[in-house]
């Protein structure tokens, strides 16, 4: 396959699972039909058999794909030099609430969806979410010894709850949103 025809391919595939985000954020997995991801990007419906096995082929890669791309994401910050832990965790913020804020569709589709995965894939994405909220925790624990492991792990459940609260966020345009979420989830993770 030539480059050109392969970064086609690529780009409708994306496509389609922007549009499978947006009607399942909007509507619901079994609301949806597979002529209505067709005509979402203007084909088809089984066109998109050319591009996933099926409607929960591109559920299972919404999801997943977000879990992985989260984990490594936030590894490679993790990875790199940083003049100090405080530094290393607003940066962590700052990717999340980049992803959280580009992509709230998926995040609706997480919190609706996450039980519609078969079983197998819905344990890869919970352990992929475990590793990635345990990355946060360490960075949080080095700050803030003081703090269980335990309780650190509740600060991260909160956290990620508050940056993927743009999901449900209903007040359009707020120019402060980024930064009024990342000073929250600092006052969460620094006790102030």
């Amino acid at each position: 396959m030539t480059t050109a025809r392969a970064q086609g391919k690529a780009r409708t595939r994306q496509l389609f699972l922007d549009a499978a985000a947006r009607l399942f954020a909007d509507r619901g997995f079994h609301a949806v039909s597979i002529g209505e991801l067709g005509a979402a990007v203007g084909v088809s419906g089984p066109a998109l058999y050319r591009h996933f096995p099926s409607k929960e082929a591109m559920l299972e890669e919404i999801l997943l794909g977000t879990s992985e791309f989260l984990l490594h994401g936030g590894a490679a910050i993790v990875v790199a030099t940083h003049a100090s832990d405080r530094e290393l965790l607003d940066e962590l913020i700052d990717f999340h609430l980049t992803f959280a804020l580009a992509h709230r569709d998926v995040i609706r589709v997480q919190d609706r969806e996450l039980g519609t995965l078969p079983k197998a894939a819905n344990r890869q994405v919970r352990k992929l979410q475990r590793q990635y909220l345990d990355l946060w925790a360490e960075v949080v624990g080095r700050i803030r010894p003081e703090i269980e492991k335990a309780d650190r792990q509740v600060m991260m459940h909160a956290v990620f709850g508050l940056l993927n609260s743009t999901a449900h966020n209903t007040v359009a345009g707020s120019a402060n949103e980024r930064a009024i979420l990342a000073t929250a989830a600092r006052c969460v993770l620094l006790g102030g």
